[in-house]
């Protein structure tokens, strides 16, 4: 049997005046974003040197920030009503969506980057084009708060989680609600397809984790582990782990082949209102009311050869992980006692040496208008970032430069396009209204 490690803090960023609310690594592994309630976001570099970004654009506060699947646009969804989709370069270029009639809880990219969809307090889950900047239709089926909406992998569907105590799984050829998952306890404040898109988890403000199947629409696995309301949950890229974020100051790992916890970790100063892994699972992050971001790195082997028959047929298959290699739990008891896999990292923070971080400060540009950016330092002692450990490759100087000019290049090629598509939009709506005139006339 392989022996692990436990998870261990890599890094840790300051530079927030509010409660962080979500964050995400860019697919490509050199930033992370994150939100929070003091109305900007930040781009995190992992590049030694590189300033973080202060994204300065929304009126109030950022409810949860997302990369595309490609890594070159960054969207936010806020409680002043919009979307807006930045370009994660110092230039902090932003398009505006006036998306919603309330606030904006959450917003997703598509497997493809080709749609977005948000999740309002007015009760609505939206559907929009992402180069196009077009909304496409509305899904209308909740009676309350909608905080979160998600694509399956697939693209084809969506599942939205609500206040309204419903998991609705929506097919997006009908438009239409296709199965309600009920929530007994509390609101439900975040839900996540697994990677095979075979089932969901849902997080509510009752502290509990489910795990749903979509294909027999019957509850796998129910958690009651947290003992405050669970703020965040995600999949690992391996499907056999579930990371959650919690009111009660911990992050929880849990093994879903085993049907149990995994790890409890402990850093955040108060309740933990973000989590996320990284695409390939190495990493996860984590932000709270303490207004930092911690870096995880996670250490565990998601090959092992001990963990199930159904795991280790799999790692002799190229197939995706099925819903059968996660067995229901039996009466749907509470978990076993996880105390043994306990992770503390605050005496960590606490050994760390404080390295300053110069932070961009970046207004929003609206493309194809004459507002400037303004990019101003943070004063010193500002924004701090603790670094123990960088998490890129060692490239040589040279490959270092030339990636750095291509980087470049495909920024001014996606401000281009953005452009041109913005002009094509205006030309066609002028087409429109002279056409109507015709017609009136």
């Amino acid at each position: 049997m392989t022996t692990l490690e436990d998870p261990s803090l890599e890094r840790h960023f300051r530079g927030h005046r509010d409660v962080v609310t979500s964050v995400d690594f860019n697919p490509n592994m050199t930033q992370l974003a994150s939100s929070s309630l003091d109305n900007n976001l930040m781009v995190w570099n992992f590049k030694a040197k590189m300033r973080a970004y202060r994204f300065v654009g929304h009126k109030d506060a950022v409810n949860c920030v997302k990369f595309s699947p490609s890594g070159n646009l960054v969207a936010s969804a806020s409680r002043d009503k919009t979307v807006r989709l930045w370009i994660p370069s110092v230039k902090g270029e932003s398009t505006v969506f006036r998306a919603h009639t309330a606030t904006v809880r959450s917003v997703d990219f598509s497997g493809d980057g080709q749609a977005m969809v948000t999740a309002s307090d007015d009760k609505t889950v939206k559907l929009w084009t992402v180069h196009r900047q077009k909304f496409m239709f509305s899904l209308t089926q909740h009676s309350n708060w909608v905080r979160t909406a998600k694509f399956s992998p697939d693209g084809r569907l969506v599942v939205s989680g609500s206040d309204d105590k419903t998991v609705l799984l929506w097919d997006l050829n009908s438009k239409q609600s296709i199965h309600t998952f009920h929530e007994t306890g509390g609101f439900v404040n975040c839900v996540d397809f697994h990677p095979s898109g075979t089932c969901i988890a849902s997080a509510a403000t009752d502290g509990g984790v489910k795990v749903w199947d979509i294909r027999m629409n019957k509850i796998l696995q129910n958690h009651t582990a947290h003992s405050g309301s669970v703020n965040k949950l995600s999949f690992h890229a391996s499907g056999n782990y579930l990371l959650t974020a919690s009111d009660d100051a911990t992050l929880k790992i849990f093994d879903l082949l085993e049907g149990r916890i995994f790890y409890t970790l402990h850093g955040h100063q108060g309740p933990v209102t973000a989590a996320m892994f990284s695409k390939s699972g190495e990493y996860f992050a984590s932000g709270g009311h303490d207004e930092q971001v911690l870096v995880w790195k996670t250490n565990f082997d998601t090959l092992q050869e001990d963990n199930s028959k159904a795991k280790r047929r799999r790692d002799r298959s190229t197939e995706k992980p099925t819903v059968e290699d996660i067995p229901p739990r039996q009466e749907l008891i509470p978990s076993r006692s996880y105390e043994e896999n306990t992770v503390d990292a605050r005496q960590q923070l606490h050994r760390l040496d404080d390295v300053t971080q110069g932070i961009t400060n970046v207004a929003p540009v609206q493309l194809n208008s004459d507002i400037a950016s303004k990019n101003q330092n943070c004063s010193k002692g500002d924004c701090e970032a603790p670094v123990t450990q960088s998490l890129d490759v060692q490239f040589p100087q040279q490959l270092n430069v030339f990636m750095q000019h291509v980087a470049s290049q495909l920024d001014i090629l996606t401000q281009t396009v953005s452009l041109l598509e913005q002009r094509l939009t205006m030309t066609e709506n002028k087409l429109v209204e002279c056409l109507n005139e015709k017609k009136t006339n």
